[in-house]
């Protein structure tokens, strides 16, 4: 098992973007994000620590502008924070070893797939192809991502 931490090489080669998302608290701007229409099988890493967060199998399409998923792929790797800014109440989730801001989670997701909806910024995710998952380590998660071949 690989052991994830906050990366400061891997912080130092991020976009403009990318930092403001993971290491300020940013987010997006709805629609933008490079992963938001990726319907590749794989997984979706964190950009600073490699932490494995969300399979390809658990993302849907919600509408809100963000990809979307139904649940984490380890509940280890992500950890959730009351959040009260911008005059709302809601719930941030962060990369658990990684320390980056993801995006937030709410309870309005599929019913029928345990009801939440993980909204996560495409700037706090790498995405790793199925094809590319054993060598880059990811090996163990295969079997947790749909084969579409």
């Amino acid at each position: 098992m690989s052991t994830y931490r906050k990366d400061a090489d891997a912080i130092a080669q991020l976009t403009d973007e990318q930092f403001w998302v993971t290491q300020e608290n940013g987010t997006e701007r709805p629609g933008s994000g490079k992963l938001l229409g990726n319907k590749e099988p794989g997984i979706y890493v964190d950009v600073v620590s490699g932490e494995p967060l969300f399979a390809s199998s658990d993302k849907y399409e919600s509408g809100c502008g963000w990809p979307s998923f139904t649940k984490p792929i380890e509940t280890a790797h992500v950890t959730e924070v009351h959040d009260s800014t911008h005059g709302m109440i809601r719930t941030e989730v962060r990369s658990a070893h990684g320390d980056s801001h993801l995006g937030h989670v709410f309870p309005d997701g599929p019913a029928d797939q345990g009801g939440l909806r993980y909204c996560i910024n495409s700037a706090s995710l790498r995405f790793v192809h199925r094809d590319e998952m054993q060598a880059e380590g990811y090996g163990a998660y295969i079997d947790q991502v749909e084969d579409l071949a």
